[in-house]
């Protein structure tokens, strides 16, 4: 049985937590969720009551308590976390980004590939069913070549309302902003479903006033197949829009949609007809003890990335996505923050 642990109890760690215990309570992973630690002491407790865990003092305590740890701190707080877990032999799930800058995660992965230790990213992304949908249908090229694409990606700045993560308004703590913060799923989504990117232009503003936090970032990217993508990030302080993603895409043969970022439906249009393609999880997804209220739909988004993980500990593969895939998302947000603070310069990619 794998023991779980929880290192930071805020909101990505509810959803995986409560993601974990339907799976617990399903029979599908042979797993508990025995201890959680979080400074914030009311916070851990009220996590540990729901998921029927203890909660501890310490990372280190933590570390010697569990097999494999969800890594769900603020930006800055990953790299502690990671270095007692791999002093500890924990594998790890670690939530994106992985450190505030470029040089800290390359050295957070480099530390993951000395010490050995199983890793996956939290690009949760990468399990919706509509983007697995998406990228299946780009590969199969009945819509001709990819020619180009608009990726709106809004949210209420997340300091505030659901979220209430204050450490967000930090760049000491986060990093950066609306790009770095949510857009890092973004755009590692288009590299998901388009391949690999040669070249790319940033910009970047500031409405809220937050020092080094942007809540609006536009990216143009150029990618190796041919394809133009532009994508755009907003963080307002509309707090009835929850969390919306929008893409278009214009191939030669057709053009596809979506709006709603976890099971679509997927819309596309030829010159024959427009279909509406619904995009399922997994049978055993839907089977799982969760209400489908708001609640319950979000938790869904995680649960196959967390299954996975778990799956590849207990067999003793290789999880995925990892960690080198979310270095790779990290590198395309330093460039696009590179161009931005060159006015826009034009930055091409290995």
């Amino acid at each position: 049985m794998l023991r779980i642990g929880f290192a930071g109890t805020g909101l990505i760690a509810w959803a995986h937590g409560l993601g974990l215990r339907a799976l617990i309570d399903a029979g599908l992973i042979d797993a508990t969720i025995d201890v959680v630690h979080d400074r914030n002491e009311k916070r851990a407790q009220g996590f540990a009551d729901v998921c029927g865990a203890e909660t501890v003092d310490s990372v280190t305590e933590l570390m010697e308590r569990c097999d494999g740890v969800w890594v769900c701190t603020p930006t800055a707080a990953h790299r502690k976390a990671v270095d007692e877990a791999l002093v500890a032999g924990r594998a790890i799930f670690c939530e994106k980004p992985l450190a505030t800058d470029l040089a800290g995660a390359q050295a957070l992965v480099a530390a993951v590939a000395a010490g050995g230790a199983p890793a996956q990213s939290g690009l949760v992304l990468r399990s919706a069913p509509v983007f697995r949908a998406l990228r299946e249908l780009v590969a199969s090229g009945t819509l001709g070549r990819p020619m180009a694409a608009t990726f709106r990606d809004d949210q209420y700045f997340p300091i505030q309302g659901t979220y209430g993560s204050k450490w967000r308004a930090d760049v000491t703590q986060a990093g950066g902003g609306c790009l770095i913060e949510h857009s890092i799923h973004d755009l590692d989504i288009l590299r998901f479903c388009f391949g690999e990117v040669e070249e790319l232009t940033g910009r970047t503003a500031n409405f809220s006033g937050h020092e080094g936090i942007e809540d609006v970032a536009v990216v143009s990217l150029y990618f190796g197949s041919g394809l133009e993508a532009h994508l755009t990030s907003v963080w307002h302080n509309i707090l009835s829009r929850g969390s919306s993603r929008r893409i278009e895409l214009f191939c030669e043969e057709g053009m596809v949609w979506l709006d709603n970022e976890f099971r679509g439906p997927l819309h596309v249009q030829t010159s024959d007809e427009t279909q509406v393609r619904t995009c399922a999880s997994p049978e055993w997804v839907d089977a799982l003890p969760l209400n489908n209220d708001e609640v319950g739909l979000a938790v869904r988004a995680y649960v196959e990335a967390d299954r996975a993980f778990v799956d590849a500990i207990v067999a003793g593969r290789s999880p995925e996505p990892s960690l080198e895939v979310a270095l790779v998302a990290h590198r395309l947000v330093d460039a696009a923050y590179r161009s931005a603070d060159g006015g826009g310069v034009p930055i091409t990619l290995n």
